[in-house]
């Protein structure tokens, strides 16, 4: 599609792999009404951010519908769309924080904010688990995210990890690209699942030996970020033509 003459490319090719990763989330029932967001930093050197119009759903979304704020979570353009406070909070402490957060995705999901309700968190007990374990933090409930003295918690509580549960709230990833958020979120949103139906099952769950939980670390960049993520997005991409195109829009 081709894009508007006011965006330049670099900003365009952003605004259509957040625009797929909105709708990406929808496809896969991730989504919350027209809560929760997924971000995307503006090339440049304006410490711009995209985000999501609050109001729509998140399989509407098109790249050029995406409402982009400066660090202080004011719109740069114009748009009709408000931006959600509590969104902005989130994102922009790690965006700000992070240099290597191009894309933050923040969901509410079932399976993820049950997790994040258990006192162990995420458990070793699938191979989908060893994956995000390997960089993985928490951060405890402060209430619903309105208050700008919180981010410098989050950040403190994120360190270096690139995926953090939100207790009693829901899932936070960051990545250097989409296809690099969309994986890390994928991993960590298949766990809880496995997690929530073999508690469901009753009996003893059998853990994953901490030596094979420690090898892991060192795969877990090429399965999450490297090939596996680049491998995986086009076909993604290409889903997403068939049951919902037009976000390139």
């Amino acid at each position: 599609m081709a894009k508007p003459d006011r965006i330049n490319p670099d900003e365009w090719a952003v605004r259509c792999d957040l625009a797929a990763l909105y709708r990406l989330a929808a496809l896969y029932g991730w989504d919350d009404l027209i809560f929760t967001h997924i971000s995307a930093r503006v090339p440049g050197p304006e410490h711009h951010f995209l985000i999501n119009p609050y109001g729509m759903m998140f399989e509407e979304i098109t790249a050029s519908s995406l409402v982009k704020v400066d660090a202080a979570g004011e719109k740069v353009e114009l748009s009709d769309y408000a931006v959600n406070p509590a969104g902005f909070i989130i994102h922009s402490a790690v965006h700000e924080a992070r240099e290597d957060a191009q894309f933050v995705m923040h969901l509410h999901t079932v399976a993820g904010i049950a997790v994040s309700a258990q006192r162990d968190g995420l458990l070793p007990i699938s191979q989908h688990s060893l994956f995000p374990l390997a960089s993985l933090s928490y951060h405890d409930y402060e209430g619903v995210a309105l208050n700008p003295d919180e981010k410098a918690r989050l950040v403190r509580d994120l360190g270096h990890t690139a995926l953090m549960m939100l207790r009693n709230h829901g899932l936070l990833t960051l990545g250097r690209s989409a296809a690099d958020a969309f994986l890390k979120t994928f991993m960590l949103q298949r766990a809880c699942e496995i997690q929530i139906a073999a508690q469901a099952g009753g009996g003893e769950l059998i853990r994953i030996p901490a030596p094979i939980l420690a090898g892991i670390r060192a795969q877990s960049e090429q399965v999450m970020r490297g090939a596996g993520a680049a491998l995986a997005w086009p076909g993604l991409l290409r889903r997403l033509a068939r049951e919902n195109p037009g976000h390139d829009r």
